[in-house]
This record gives C-alpha cells, structure tokens and sequence, in this order.
C-alpha cells in the first residue's frame, strides 16, 4: 500500500465505525439535522477504546489486536440488535437524510486527506513534545494490562494522562498499521473530526432555532450548511488578531512568525511571566499528539449532548449517563476539561431547569458517577499539581485584547443583538440563545482565571501561570469559534434593514480576514507543502541516526513485552531517550524534567541520571552488574547519542556481562545476562 492510500485505508475504517455505531448515536440526536451521523465515528471509537481500557485494568482482556476485535465485533452486533429493533424508523431517516450524511462523509474525508496531505509534507515524529505522545502510543501498544508501563522511568507506570494516547493505540491495532503511520493519520482524524463535530453542533444550533420559523427546508439547509463551516472552519483553522496587530505595527507581514501568536502575552521590566495561549489550528500545526487535542471531539460530542438536553421536556438517563462517562474520559484525557465543562453543565442547567438545588445535587451526582468510570484510573494515579497560587504577574491591557479581539467583538455585538431583540422588539430570548450565553459566559470566565490565581506546578517561577492559562484559554477558544458562526448568521438572518446587515458585515469582515491568514502563516512555514515526503513518520531518524534507526527497528520486529533498555539521558525536546520513544520499552530515563513534572520530585531523575552515567562510564564491572540488576535492565543500547553523552564510555564491559545481539556500524546491542 502506497502513501497515497493510506489515508483511504483508514477512512474506510473509519466510516465502518461511524456505519456500525449510527444507531446509538441516533438515540442521543433524534432532533439534529443529521440525526448525529457526523458523531457516530467519535462515539464508536470512544466506546470501543474504553471498553478495551476497562477490561484491560481490571486485569480481564489483554490488550490484543484480536481482543480488540472481539470488543469491537461485539458492540457492532449490539448496535445491529438496535437497528433491527426499530428498523423501520431507522430505515426512513437513512431514506430521507442521505444526502446530509453524503455531504457531511465527503466533508470529513475532504479534511482527512488534507491534513494527511499537509503531514505528509513534513511527518517527522520529532521536536517539540512528538517524542512523548509517540512514546506514550509505543508503551500502550506493547501493554498487555492497564495502566501501561512508563517508558521514561523503568519500573513505574504512567502517571500521566493517556487515555487519548490509547484510542489512538486502538485504532492502530485496528487498522494494521505501523505506529509511525498511524501518529500522523491520528492528527489527520483530529482535524477531521474537529471539523466535522463542529459543522454539525454549529449547523444544529440554527437547525434548532428554525424549526418554528416559516423558511423553506432548503433555505434553512443552506443556512445550516453557512453557520457550520464559518464555525468549522474558525475553530480548526482560525487564528487570533496577533496577525492583525502584526500588520498594524509593520504594515506588511515580513519576518511573521506564527508561533508569536501563542505566546504573545509576557511581563515587561525584567519580570518573568512566560505564558501560553494556544488553540486548534497551531496543535495541528507542530502535530505534538497531546491530551487536549486528543480530548477535542469529546468536547465537541459532549456540547452536542448538553444542547439535546436543553431541548428535551421529559427526564432521560441516557443523556446524563453520558454526560458523566465523557467527564471521566476527559479525566483520563486532559484532566483540566472535567471542571471545565462540569462548570458548562452546571451553569445551562441552572439556566434552563431554574433551581439551585437540583443543579446542585445533579452536579454532585454527575461528578461521582464521572468518578466511578474512571476508578480503575485514579487506583494508580497521582495528581502532579501543588495547589492553588495567586497571580503575580498581570497582563498589559493590550495583549489580552489582541488575543481575545474578536471574542470581544462577537460577544459585544450578540449582546447588543439580543437587548434590541428583548427590550425594543419584545422577542423572547430563544433557548440557543441562552445555550449560546452561557458558553460565552464560561469563555470570559475562563480568561479572567489566570489574571487572578494559578494551579502550581513545578513550571512555578518562570512559567508561573503558563499552564493555567494555557489549559483555561484553550477551551475559550474553542467554545468562541464554535458560537461565532451562530452569532454571526442569526445576527444577519434577523435584521430586515439592508444597510444593517451590510454594516455588520463589513465590521467583521476585515477581522476574520486576519484571523484566517494565520493558518497560511503557520502551515506554509512549518509544511512548505511542496514536497510531500509520505506518512511514515522515522524516515528522518533513518537520515540522522542510519545505525541507531536499524537497531530501533531491530527491537521493534524482535523484542516482544516491554523488557527494560537503557540508553542515554538527556533533556526535553532533544533527540535523548528516542529508543524508549519509537519502540515503547522502558528506559532507566528518558526526558529528566517531564518526569521531574510528573512526579513532582527531582529527585527520583536526579539518581537515576548518576545510576545511567555509572552504567555507561564506571569501569567497575560488579558495580555495573548489580546496577543493571536493581533496574532489571536486559538491552543496553550503545549508539551515537550515547557516545557524545559519555566520553568515558566502557564498552568493552558489556561484552562480559551480556552478547551482541546486534550491531550495525558503531550502533550495538547488548543483551545482559541475569
């Protein structure tokens, strides 16, 4: 199978899932325009991949292809049993939407095939943090049980967030496919779902607004089709207005550089206060596999769920059964998304049922349950945070506004929008309306947080808000672009003044302009898109390190479990611990500080560097025996990276205490006997 089809490969896969799993998501989405066929692929890859995990901690199904397949079928027959149940009504929705569920699969194999196309041009799972997320999918992959094996720090098990790292380890053993191929395809299906998640929820919040209003079918098609993917396209490809102030302070876009925009806030006069304000479109950029990508088409499917909440008369567990089960995936995924979106809840509910007292023990109730699936989870997991601190720093009055522009923008003009609707025109606000306020209201909220106090970690000094803000603000941007194209149509579809519209539209017009010529900036100076290279994401460790890529190979065709290796330690974002990152077995260290991060100590890495620079340097043969002994070591790796760390390298001892079981060029390995 050539490059060029790989992606194809995995849409087919992707659509039989999204196929199978229809029904269930039929259940939750009577009401959406597509009866919530463009969730179907995340719910079934989320159903599939927790029921592995479930089985896996409890020690019941091992993580095998075969086992995953056995999940799989399983379930595909239980949505069978759902189809035939009510066939014939299920029938007539396929009859009737066929062409909505056409449209929104080309969409999504559109996405697909671009982004595939634009990693393509530049797949290195290399720089930045690749080499965790990879290591993370590699460890997973070699896991027999749950939770897998860290591949940084022999002898423990991750204590970090996984859970979307497994779904893509799931879907890995599903298709077939290397985990070099599959990490790229992976960022691919994020944008593709991300994209298509929110053209749907955006499209159903106008669906949903016209049901009562006298519009044609086409006509509100047309405007469901508009609001989605000015939506889609904001929150995958949208910007912020760093490009806008850029152009204002040079008046041209010479020496742009795109990654500005998301650390663009920072404290003057010598003070340190290096913060991060990410979103979508630069994750998929510089394509590092972490949680609070992976954890996005769970957001966009639990928005979707809240809103079919808002709108359902009679009490129905199954929604807020749902509800609580993806509280706990975002646990598992991106643990700062559970208050995040318990507080979403919290708030449209209060404003919806009107009473204090049951949204406050529904709360209770969510969260607990939230907790239960997640429990196998939080049996061995230790939370890295250090409590709770008050800001130091505070952000100069225009560097928020650069950011947040448009936000400010979108929301100012909605409220105006909405007061002439309510006071001059006596309109009721309409339940989208109030939906939509309240995901502006916890977006505002979620700015304002990092001004005022900070979650502390070890990033405490230099970076003291970083993270907060970073975690805060992400979920902001993404709940403004998915609200913008909402606001924007039903601002434009309301007015009857000509002038009025036209008015509006030009206040806008030249602000999304430069919020969408940010993502030429980043893709074109990260991609090139000229020379597309093909999905398999090593080859640059076969041109950099040609012996090390052997032997990595070498480990991952004939190593079975995950026994422990050690290779050389080194610090974050460099080439170091990229044996235990490609293959997922378990190094005495990897990367110093992410471990320093997630266990919150320095002390465990400070040993363990002495321990490595022993194994490697010491010419005391006994004392290099029982050292690979306490850490159970059975391959010792000897490449390039290893002989520029360790210039007194011994070599020569590893011959006494193990065999060569494989060497090409300077590279070898050594396997110790025990």
């Amino acid at each position: 199978m050539t490059n060029y089809f790989f992606h194809i490969y995995w849409w087919l896969l992707l659509f039989g899932i999204g196929i199978a799993f229809w029904p269930l998501t039929y259940l939750l989405f009577p009401k959406f325009f597509d009866k919530g066929y463009t969730f179907s692929k995340i719910l079934g890859a989320l159903v599939v991949s927790y029921i592995v995990w479930f089985l896996g901690s409890l020690k019941i199904l091992p993580f095998l292809t075969s086992a995953v397949w056995l999940v799989a079928i399983f379930l595909v027959i239980g949505n069978f049993l759902l189809f035939k149940k009510d066939s014939r009504k299920l029938k007539k929705e396929i009859k009737k939407n066929w062409k909505i569920f056409a449209f929104e699969e080309a969409l999504f194999f559109t996405a697909l095939a671009f982004w595939a196309y634009v990693r393509g041009c530049q797949p290195n799972i290399q720089g930045l943090e690749k080499f965790m997320d990879y290591g993370f999918v590699n460890s997973i992959l070699r896991a027999r049980f749950f939770p897998p094996a860290d591949m940084w720090l022999a002898g423990k098990t991750v204590n970090y967030y996984y859970f979307g790292h497994l779904v893509t380890a799931v879907l890995t053993k599903l298709s077939g496919f290397g985990s070099a191929i599959t990490y790229n395809l992976m960022i691919a299906t994020l944008f593709a779902f991300c994209l298509t998640a929110t053209f749907c929820l955006a499209g159903n919040f106008i669906w949903l607004l016209t049901q009562n209003k006298k519009y044609s079918t086409k006509k509100k098609i047309r405007l469901v089709i508009l609001t989605g993917l000015i939506s889609a396209f904001l929150l995958t490809l949208g910007g912020n207005l760093h490009p806008f102030y850029w152009w204002l302070k040079n008046q041209n876009f010479s020496g742009y550089w795109y990654p500005d925009a998301t650390r663009f806030i920072v404290q003057k006069f010598g003070a340190a206060d290096n913060t991060i304000h990410e979103f979508p479109i630069y994750s998929f950029v510089v394509a590092d596999l972490h949680g609070h990508l992976l954890n996005l088409p769970f957001v966009l499917l639990f928005l979707a769920i809240l809103l079919t909440i808002a709108f359902r008369k009679k009490i129905s567990l199954y929604p807020y059964i749902m509800i609580s089960f993806l509280l706990a995936v975002f646990y598992m995924t991106n643990a700062w998304d559970l208050p995040i979106y318990l507080l979403v809840f919290s708030l449209t509910f209060l404003v919806f049922k009107k009473s204090i007292k049951k949204t406050f023990l529904l709360t209770i109730g969510i969260f607990i349950l939230a907790i239960l699936f997640s429990l196998p989870y939080h049996f061995n997991f230790q939370n890295i945070t250090q409590g709770i601190g008050l800001v130091e720093f505070h952000s100069p009055i225009f560097m928020p506004l650069v950011l947040w522009g448009w936000p400010v923008i979108i929301t100012l003009s909605f409220l105006g929008f909405l007061l002439v609707e309510k006071k001059v025109l006596k309109k009721k606000l309409t339940t989208i309306d109030l939906f939509v306020l309240c995901l502006l209201a916890v977006s505002w909220l979620l700015i304002f947080i990092p001004e005022i106090i900070y979650v502390q970690d070890i990033y405490i000094h230099s970076y003291q808000r970083a993270n907060t803000m970073f975690k805060l603000t992400y979920q902001s941007f993404v709940m403004f672009s998915l609200t913008s194209g909402y606001i924007i149509i039903r601002i434009l579809t309301s007015w009857k003044q000509k002038f009025l519209k036209i008015l509006y539209f030009f206040l806008i017009f030249p602000f999304l302009l430069f919020i969408f010529v940010y993502p030429y900036f980043a893709i074109t100076s990260y991609y090139g898109l000229k020379n597309y290279r093909g999905l398999e994401g090593l080859n640059y460790l076969k041109k950099s390190y040609p012996d090390d890529y052997q032997a990595i190979v070498w480990l991952k065709q004939n190593v079975t479990g995950q026994p422990v290796i050690t290779e050389a330690v080194g610090e974050s974002y460099t080439d170091y611990a990229r044996v235990s990152a490609n293959t997922g077995l378990p190094t005495i260290l990897g990367w110093r500080v992410h471990e320093w991060l997630w266990r919150g100590s320095f002390d465990e890495p400070a040993a363990r560097t002495e321990v490595v620079r022993e194994i490697y340097e010491s010419s005391d043969l006994t004392k290099t025996k029982a050292l690979l002994d306490k850490y159970q070591v059975v391959y010792i790796f000897v490449g390039t990276l290893e002989k520029e760390k360790y210039p007194q390298l011994q070599k020569e001892k590893f011959s006494q205490s193990g065999e060569i079981v494989f060497s090409s060029g300077d590279t070898k390995i050594y396997q110790v006997k025990h």
